[in-house]
């Protein structure tokens, strides 16, 4: 007989849980639901973060991180990539290229410098690795971007 008692007590304990997490699965999903002026206030200030992040010395210590981002804007690291994969469709690893590359394609259209310059300007420690990312997200290298342009 105890064994039947625990056994129920166990399938109680279970359900209770999976209740909870239901509960908090829903309140999370809802809040991006709920808070959308919130949301695009969160990702314009994303943007406005980056890009001044881009435009200062501090792309010396390199390109812009998801934590970095998050702990300017005072949220989770986890909140801003459910905020922008919920709003704009995007993750925040998709994200914060696409602005480097924006600051990237104004530098290689708008001055002289060379394209190391512009790497290191934008926080890359090695050259290449600008390439390989910016040649990624416009299907071209950064000399067929300045030639076509130009």
């Amino acid at each position: 007989m105890l064994l039947v008692i625990d056994h129920y007590s166990q399938d109680l304990i279970e359900s209770h849980i999976d209740l909870l997490l239901n509960y908090a699965k829903r309140f999370h999903n809802r809040q991006f639901l709920t808070r959308s002026s919130v949301k695009h206030d969160m990702v314009v200030k994303m943007e406005e973060l980056t890009d001044a992040y881009l435009k200062s010395d501090a792309t010396l210590s390199g390109v812009p991180t998801v934590n970095y981002i998050a702990e300017k804007l005072n949220i989770s690291p986890n909140y801003l990539s459910d905020l922008l994969k919920n709003t704009t469709g995007r993750n925040v690893q998709t994200h914060i290229p696409k602005s480097i590359v924006e600051s990237a394609k104004e530098l290689l259209s708008a001055t002289n410098l060379s394209i190391k310059e512009i790497a290191y300007d934008l926080g890359f420690e090695y050259p290449q690795s600008f390439s390989t990312m910016f040649k990624k997200n416009t299907q071209q290298t950064p000399l067929q971007f300045r030639a076509a342009f130009n």
